[in-house]
């Protein structure tokens, strides 16, 4: 459909406080393909905005005073007005006890390691993400990683490879972790899907429902202290809620009994670098919850 410069102007007006500077600056389009490269660079930021506060619009991108937000880590050293029940590390405990869905009935199900619980599943044909994947994504790591990374599912890359995160977003994560102090061989990453959806589509709940089991399992092998949920789809499909990914990051949840965080998916700050501080945030402050448990821990034999 051709828009004239007049309804383009009533269009883009409208939007514009919520487009990043780089956007902001660009003369006005000449042409058509103009028009439609700028209105989806449009439809793409309020994508984002929704992505990083839900249905709410921030309008002033740079508050004029600071005031604390969700984004900003829980400090352990000053207590609110209602204190919450906190864990031997100063961390908010759930009140209630979680209701953790039994496993199935299957053979798997009594693996004792790693390697023999991949070499039971690897042939899933479960869902029909079983007949597409070229190779079956299990995970990688050290069998005894204290914190464990869990993506949504994988990537053209990682379905040639039969490895998680090896593409782009994988090489950033890899800098990421080396960023503070850790190897890739020291923690151990894996996704909520071991087949990769057509085209990199959200998982559905029925691979969800189907999958989610294995990684149950491969948590219950590795025992590890922290999960890091990379990115919002897997933040919300492990936590069983729709909340956003700013309302996710900064807390510590619980999945199956297991401390759990959400940051950033390395696949996001590839399309939005200033996502990166943030990132830079979520991952010192867990690091230091790690060392501060791995401090407690050998204190306490």
């Amino acid at each position: 459909m051709w828009l004239g410069n007049d309804v383009f102007f009533d269009v883009a007006m409208g939007l514009i406080l919520f487009l990043p500077l780089d956007l902001t600056l660009c003369p006005m389009p000449d042409t058509n393909n103009d028009i439609h490269r700028i209105l989806s660079d449009i439809q793409a930021a309020l994508r984002q905005e929704r992505e990083l506060f839900g249905n709410t619009l921030y309008t002033d991108p740079v508050p004029s005073h600071k005031e604390p937000d969700q984004h900003i880590m829980p400090s352990r050293k000053k207590a609110p007005v209602v204190e919450p029940e906190v864990d031997m590390f100063g961390l908010p405990t759930s009140t209630t006890k979680e209701q953790l869905l039994p496993y199935p009935g299957e053979p798997w199900v009594g693996a004792t390691k790693l390697d023999e619980l991949n070499s039971m599943i690897c042939t899933c044909v479960k869902c029909p993400l079983g007949t597409t994947r070229t190779k079956f994504v299990f995970g990688v790591g050290n069998p005894n990683a204290d914190i464990v990374f869990v993506g949504e599912a994988p990537g053209a890359d990682e379905d040639a490879k039969g490895e998680p995160f090896v593409g782009r977003a994988g090489q950033l994560l890899n800098k990421i972790l080396e960023a503070i102090q850790f190897k890739r061989d020291e923690v151990y990453i894996c996704n909520i899907l071991k087949c990769r959806p057509p085209n990199n589509r959200e998982p559905q709940p029925d691979e969800i429902d189907l999958c989610e089991p294995y990684l149950w399992k491969q948590l219950e092998l590795l025992q590890p202290k922290i999960i890091v949920c990379l990115g919002r789809v897997a933040g919300q499909t492990l936590l069983r809620t729709n909340q956003s990914l700013g309302d996710l990051r900064g807390k510590v949840h619980s999945y199956r009994g297991i401390k759990l965080v959400v940051t950033y998916h390395p696949a996001a700050l590839l399309r939005n670098p200033n996502w990166k501080k943030p990132t830079w945030e979520d991952v010192q402050w867990i690091r230091k919850m790690y060392d501060e448990m791995k401090t407690a821990g050998s204190s306490n034999p």
